[in-house]
């Protein structure tokens, strides 16, 4: 009986040892076993009350696709969509992307502004800044905004 609850022990001891040298053979190396690409990807999570999301859509469609469309253009973002959620624990029903083509797109720049202005123009962020006022904020809550960056992993 003694030999094996010895031999117990030190399944258990040598179980225990494994388990925690699994993760240190399991270290990825960045570029070697993946790679981190540049695009960079925007996702807010919003929930539009009940029986808004047609309003907020055609709002949508007249201020935050019209001046993508723009920053698409200007090469400031490489492209954007909008995404219904049908499932889940509905805290968010709407989902919207923007893909930027790196980190650095994200970075205050005035240039970048200055251009983004000219196409877009001054009556237009109005008309957007008072929808977002007017509309938005009585019929949807952000419920959160998340930077992502793809990490590929690489085959060998």
């Amino acid at each position: 009986m003694k030999t094996i609850l010895k031999s117990i022990g030190f399944a258990s001891a040598a179980a225990t040892a494994l388990a925690f040298a699994s993760p240190a053979a399991a270290q990825l190396k960045a570029w070697e076993d993946y790679t981190p690409q540049q695009t960079v990807i925007e996702l807010t999570y919003v929930k539009v009350d009940e029986g808004q999301l047609d309003t907020y859509l055609e709002g949508l469609r007249q201020t935050w696709v019209k001046a993508n469309e723009v920053s698409k253009s200007l090469g400031q973002i490489t492209d954007y969509g909008i995404y219904t959620v049908p499932y889940g624990s509905n805290e968010v029903n709407l989902v919207l992307r923007i893909n930027y083509p790196n980190m650095a797109s994200l970075d205050a720049d005035k240039a970048e502004y200055d251009k983004f202005m000219t196409a877009w123009g001054n009556a237009n962020m109005a008309n957007s800044n008072k929808t977002v006022r007017e509309v938005y904020n009585n019929i949807r809550k952000i419920k959160g905004t998340y930077i992502l960056r793809e990490l590929r992993m690489n085959t060998k």
